[in-house]
C-alpha cells in the first residue's frame, strides 16, 4: 500500500511541535528562579522531573498497552492537549518549586503518549527503510527541544510567560494535525503485553545486551548535555567578557544541528552499516566531552561555537542508530516488554547524569564538569566492541 506523501512530513511537524513541550522550563529557568524565588540548582530538579515523569508515564503505556486498545493518533491528541495545559500551568502567580516540579513530572508522563506514540505512529506507516524515518523523527525531536530556546531569544526583553503559551499553543496544532491528518496506519499491529518477568531475562542475548548498554552510555551524555548547554555558553562568556551573544539564540542554533545529523545519518543508514555508525558517532561525541575544557578555554569565540555545535551533533546522530539496532535485537516473542524496558532505563539513567553533573558543579572547576559527560560514552562503546558481541548489524532496507 502507498502511503500518501503529507503523512511523514505532518508526522514530523506535529513531532516537533509537541516535543517543544520537553524543555519549555528549561529555557525560561533564569525567569523562573526569579519569578517563584526558586534555588540556584532547580534546573537539573525541573529537568529531571519531566525525565522521571517520561519513566513513568512510558512504563504505565506500555502496562496497560494503551496505544494498542485506542487509536495511536487519538492517544497523541489527547497527551497533546494535556501536556499543553499543565505546561501553561508554569504561569500560574501562586506556583513555588513543589508545584512546579508536578507541573514538569505531569508534562513528562504526557510526553510519553507523544514521542514513543508518535514514534509507533511512524512504524505503523513505514514497514520498510526505518531507520531513514526515525532520522527525521528524531531530528524533529530535536528542533523541539531546540525551539523553546529560539522563542526566549527573539522574544528577549518580553514576558516570558510567552515560551509557555508558544509552545503549548504549538502543541495542541501538532495533536490537531494528527487527529485530523493521519489516521492509523496501514502496518498497525498488536504489540504484545509488557512482562516484567522478562525483566533480566532479555538481557541474556548478548546482541541485545550490548545495543542497550550503548544506548544507556548514549543516555548518560545526551539530555545532560542539551540541559546544560547554556550553562556552558555562559561559562565561556564569563572567561571571555569581550564576547557578547544572545546565549537563548545560540543554544537553539547549535541544539539544531543535531536535527540536521539525525536526518543525515538516517539516510546514510540506507547505505552503510548501522552498528558501525553508532559506534562512530559515539566515539566522537566521547572525543567530545574530553576537550570540552580545552574549547571553554579557547580565546576564539567561532572556534568554541563550531565546537559545541560539532558536538550537538554527534551527540544525537547515533540515537536512530541505537533505535534500529535494538529493535534488530529484541527477543521476537518480547519485543514490545524488550523496548520500553530499554527506553525507561535509558531515560532514568538521564535523571542520575543531570543530579551528578548538578552535584560536581560545587565541587570542582566548572570548566572540568563535562569531563564527566564521557563516562556513558566510554562504557557503551566497551559494550559495542566486546567481541563476544562482534555482530553484524546491516544497513537499513
Amino acid at each position: 500500500m502507498k502511503v500518501k506523501t503529507y503523512i511523514l512530513p505532518i508526522i514530523v511537524i506535529a513531532q516537533f511541535f509537541c516535543t517543544s513541550l520537553w524543555f519549555a522550563g528549561n529555557s525560561v529557568i533564569n525567569d523562573l528562579i526569579i519569578h517563584f524565588d526558586l534555588p540556584q540548582d532547580a534546573l537539573a530538579h525541573l529537568i529531571s522531573a519531566v525525565q522521571f515523569g517520561f519513566v513513568i508515564g512510558t512504563l504505565i503505556f506500555a502496562l496497560f498497552t494503551i496505544s494498542d486498545k485506542f487509536s495511536p493518533s487519538k492517544v497523541f491528541f489527547v497527551c497533546a492537549l494535556l501536556g499543553a495545559m499543565f505546561n501553561l500551568g508554569t504561569i500560574l502567580p501562586f506556583n513555588n518549586l513543589t508545584t512546579l516540579l508536578l507541573l514538569r513530572f505531569l508534562t513528562g508522563f504526557l510526553l510519553a503518549g507523544i514521542y514513543p506514540v508518535g514514534m509507533k505512529i511512524a512504524a505503523d506507516y513505514y514497514d520498510k527503510g526505518l531507520g531513514k524515518s526515525l532520522g527525521f523523527f528524531l531530528g524533529a525531536l530535536v528542533m523541539g527541544i531546540a525551539f523553546p530556546h529560539f522563542i526566549k531569544g527573539f522574544t528577549n526583553g518580553l514576558d516570558w510567560k510567552l515560551v509557555s503559551f508558544v509552545t503549548s499553543g504549538i502543541a495542541i496544532l501538532g495533536g490537531i494535525s494528527i487527529f485530523l491528518f493521519v489516521p492509523n496506519g496501514p502496518f498497525r499491529t498488536q504489540s504484545q503485553k509488557i512482562h516484567f518477568s522478562a525483566f533480566f531475562k532479555i538481557f541474556d542475548n548478548s546482541k541485545f545486551k550490548a545495543a542497550a548498554f550503548g544506548y544507556f552510555g548514549h543516555m548518560w551524555e545526551l539530555y545532560t548535555f542539551w540541559a546544560f548547554l547554556p550553562s556552558i555558553i555562559l561559562l565561556y562568556l564569563q572567561n571571555h567578557p569581550e564576547y557578547n551573544i544572545n546565549v537563548s539564540i545560540a543554544s537553539f542554533i547549535i541544539i539544531a544541528c543535531g536535527s540536521v545529523a539525525c536526518m543525515l545519518i538516517g539516510v546514510l543508514s540506507l547505505k552503510l552499516n548501522i552498528k558501525k555508525l553508532a559506534i562512530v558517532t559515539l566515539a566522537a561525541s566521547c572525543v567530545c566531552c574530553l576537550l570540552s575544557p580545552f574549547f571553554i578555554n579557547s580565546s576564539s569565540l567561532i572556534f568554541f561555537l563550531i565546537f559545541l555545535g560539532f558536538w550537538a551533533m554527534v551527540v544525537i546522530a547515533d540515537s536512530p542508530m541505537f533505535a534500529t539496532l535494538v529493535a534488530q535485537n529484541a527477543p521476537l516473542t518480547q519485543k514490545g516488554t524488550a523496548l520500553t524496558i530499554v527506553n525507561s532505563i535509558g531515560f532514568a539513567i538521564t535523571i542520575v547524569s543531570l543530579q551528578f553533573i548538578n552535584w560536581m558543579k560545587n565541587l570542582i572547576d566548572p570548566q572540568l564538569i563535562y569531563l564527566f559527560l564521557a563516562i556513558g560514552p566510554i562504557l557503551g562503546l566497551v559494550a559495542l566492541l566486546r567481541k563476544n558481541n562482534n555482530y553484524e548489524a546491516t544497513k537499513e532496507n
